[in-house]
């Protein structure tokens, strides 16, 4: 479970990967195994380093509480991460990860889930929902960035995410999502050239509920990197997937912009287009710009996104990565070579 934050920060994560999603617009429960099979049906598209998936819907029981999904290099560090957590969080349930022997996983690191809120103690007066969720993303920035062979995959409220380092269908058999029902599922399997497949680098990445895969390259990284890392997110994977992960939430849950505004600012107009848009919406595609272009991705990319309100799918501005979108009856299909 080698983390990559030792790698150079100039280096960035080319690589050819391929995204398969769908979602129930009517909210009906459906099982993990629809969307294993739709990426493995293009297993070529990973290397085996790397599949993972994002499940919504999947906790019912507890979807008022955050689910943390937490993974351990060892049984010590599982030990110091929850000492650590009790400090600061009720702990409602906790539980091993349900795992399954796969002949193309040989080893894995130790998987345990936990559903939690804040202590009244913790965030003192302030206990609006805002107030939750960015005392969770703080701890969750500490854990991930501080705390020893400790990693949280995914801390957002009824839903998980389970990745590692396989073909799609290990890791969805690993993890046994064919026992698992939700409304919206996305998945990736991964094909990384210049960074080491390790269990947390493997996609999705995460922020309270909101989960990305990505195929393609940013070649805007390093900006999109330091201008996330100035609002106090700090980028550990060495990879470009999880500054979106950490864009969309500072766009969308911190400064509060609709999410029919996010495309127009990570896959903005170019300007000989806004030019040509009516005065208002020239305006707001200049401001747009102007403040938040560093949050512009530039490169080759496609990108879904899911989060409690559902899911929506992105591409660069040429089109130098596949995207199709599709629907059947009350299902929404997004995928990605």
């Amino acid at each position: 479970m080698s983390r990559e934050n030792n790698w150079d920060w100039g280096m960035h994560n080319p690589s050819g990967c391929g995204i398969s999603s769908l979602m129930s617009l009517k909210r009906k429960l459906f099982r993990g195994n629809l969307v294993v099979r739709s990426l493995d049906n293009m297993v070529e598209r990973g290397n085996g380093l790397g599949a993972g998936y994002a499940g919504y819907g999947i906790y019912p029981e507890h979807e008022e509480q955050y689910a943390f999904h937490l993974m351990y290099e060892n049984i010590d560090a599982r030990n110091f991460t929850e000492e650590y957590l009790s400090r600061f969080f009720k702990i409602f349930d906790d539980e091993p990860i349900p795992t399954r022997p796969m002949p193309g996983i040989r080893t894995a690191p130790i998987f345990h889930r936990y559903f939690v809120l804040p202590t009244e103690e913790a965030l003192g007066t302030n206990i609006s929902e805002h107030a939750a969720d960015e005392f969770v993303v703080r701890h969750v920035t500490e854990i991930n960035s501080s705390q020893k062979g400790a990693f949280v995959v995914s801390s957002g409220k009824n839903m998980g995410v389970f990745k590692g380092v396989g073909f799609p269908a290990d890791i969805g058999g690993f993890f046994r999502l064919d026992e698992y029902q939700g409304y919206c599922w996305i998945g990736h399997s991964r094909f990384p050239t210049n960074t080491p497949g390790w269990w947390g680098g493997a996609h999705p990445f995460t922020m309270l509920d909101t989960a990305i895969v990505h195929n393609g390259e940013i070649s805007s990284y390093g900006i999109n990197r330091r201008y996330i890392e100035m609002f106090g997110y700090r980028c550990t994977m060495m990879t470009d997937s999880e500054a979106i992960a950490y864009l969309f939430d500072f766009l969308h849950r911190k400064q509060r912009l609709p999410l029919e505004l996010i495309p127009a600012i990570f896959s903005s107009q170019f300007w000989q287009n806004i030019d040509l848009m009516d005065e208002e919406n020239k305006k707001l595609h200049e401001t747009l710009r102007q403040v938040y272009g560093a949050a512009l991705l530039n490169g080759p990319f496609a990108i879904v996104v899911g989060h409690r309100q559902g899911m929506f799918g992105l591409s660069d501005r040429v089109k130098l990565r596949p995207m199709i979108a599709a629907r059947k009856d009350d299902v929404l299909y997004i995928a990605s070579e």
